[in-house]
């Protein structure tokens, strides 16, 4: 048992019992045995890979789309360029040294990073050196200046909370304590009216609810439409994401999300549904498309036949296999869906039109 076990435990058998929500924001973002706070938890020595991790190509693509937006945009200047959740830095590094030869872009560019975590802000500096870079601790905190914003395998992460259909009604998923363990239980019914639109479901089902996800989107619409820019966000989830999909990740294996507070990744299935209903309430949301359609539109497979005339052996090999699980359908390239927004009555970045 954990360290942060313990500590849930005493809470629940002082306080009653704790939503999922709650669970996932201890779980990830105490401050002492916080995941995120105490662990290197991104590549092959870590607990889960991302896709700027897998290939420079990634970042590259998001860079030229975020650099052609703003070039169709006038060339705002000054403008933010800006990431929610930035990991090693790896992604916002790929991105700068794609746009490099944009005339004026890194000129006219404010650096930004929304990171709450000084461990991670260090290897963010690491990885950006030679760029002024701000971290902010909040989207808020950012300048109103158009913004040019990537968020990716940030709103996974965000806390969710789950109801399941029972005889009662819908009742909360909490999490109690039985035998000084940890166990999933059911709260009281809460209000039908809440669920107005799953008000069929059968018995049995579950829905999963982010408000803060919705606040985010919402929040990054209203910036977006005030001041301009554009926002390309990538997650792994579906249009419609209902079911228990609640997940821990250690040592790049699926493991009991209750059993190891603070040492797995906490991540959920994004409803991307409830992300453009949240933004287009204030601006423009493109459709939903697969990461795989994303990049290819965006010419990923030109530049991966490109690089690779310089490769041979296992270089080669190691390259055709990240193309491959960037883009394949039953791998990254299905899994992971793509949105972007910009301001009403403007066109869509690259690769979402």
């Amino acid at each position: 048992m954990t360290a942060l076990s313990n500590i849930i435990i005493k809470q629940i058998e002082r306080f009653g019992p704790m939503p999922v929500s709650e669970f996932m924001t201890l779980c990830l973002l105490h401050p002492e045995h916080g995941y995120y706070t105490n662990r290197d938890a991104l590549g092959a020595s870590g607990d889960f890979t991302t896709a700027p991790e897998i290939s420079q190509m990634f970042g590259e693509m998001i860079g030229l789309s975020v650099a052609q937006t703003w070039l169709d945009q006038g060339m705002p200047t000054p403008f933010v360029l800006a990431e929610l959740g930035p990991g090693n830095g790896t992604l916002m590094a790929d991105i700068l040294r794609a746009t490099k030869s944009v005339p004026n872009f890194h000129v006219a560019m404010q650096l930004h990073l929304i990171e709450a975590s000084s461990q991670m802000k260090q290897r963010q500096e690491a990885a950006l050196k030679g760029y002024e870079v701000t971290w902010q601790n909040y989207f808020t905190d950012l300048p109103q200046l158009p913004l040019f914003l990537v968020a990716n395998e940030f709103f996974d992460c965000l806390p969710i909370k789950q109801y399941r259909r029972t005889s009662k009604g819908w009742q909360e998923q909490m999490i109690g304590v039985e035998n000084s363990k940890l166990h999933f239980m059911l709260g009281t019914a809460t209000s039908a009216e809440a669920f107005a639109s799953t008000i069929d479901a059968p018995k049995g089902d579950m829905v999963e609810i982010s408000s803060s996800s919705a606040a985010f989107s919402l929040a990054i619409g209203q910036h977006i439409n005030t001041n301009g820019g554009c926002a390309i966000i990538i997650d792994y989830g579906e249009w419609d994401s209902n079911g228990d999909s609640l997940q821990a990740l250690k040592n790049h294996t699926k493991v009991d999300p209750l059993s190891n507070c603070g040492e797995a990744d906490l991540t959920a299935h994004v409803s991307f549904k409830d992300l453009t209903n949240s933004a287009n309430a204030v601006a423009h949301v493109s459709e939903t498309i697969s990461q795989g359609v994303f990049l290819e539109r965006l010419g990923i497979t030109q530049r991966a036949q490109k690089l690779s005339k310089k490769m041979a052996g296992s270089t080669l090999e190691k390259h055709i296999a990240a193309h491959k699980r960037l883009t394949h359908p039953n791998e990254m390239g299905k899994l992971f869906k793509a949105i972007a927004i910009v301001p009403r009555g403007l066109e869509l970045p690259a690769g979402f039109n």
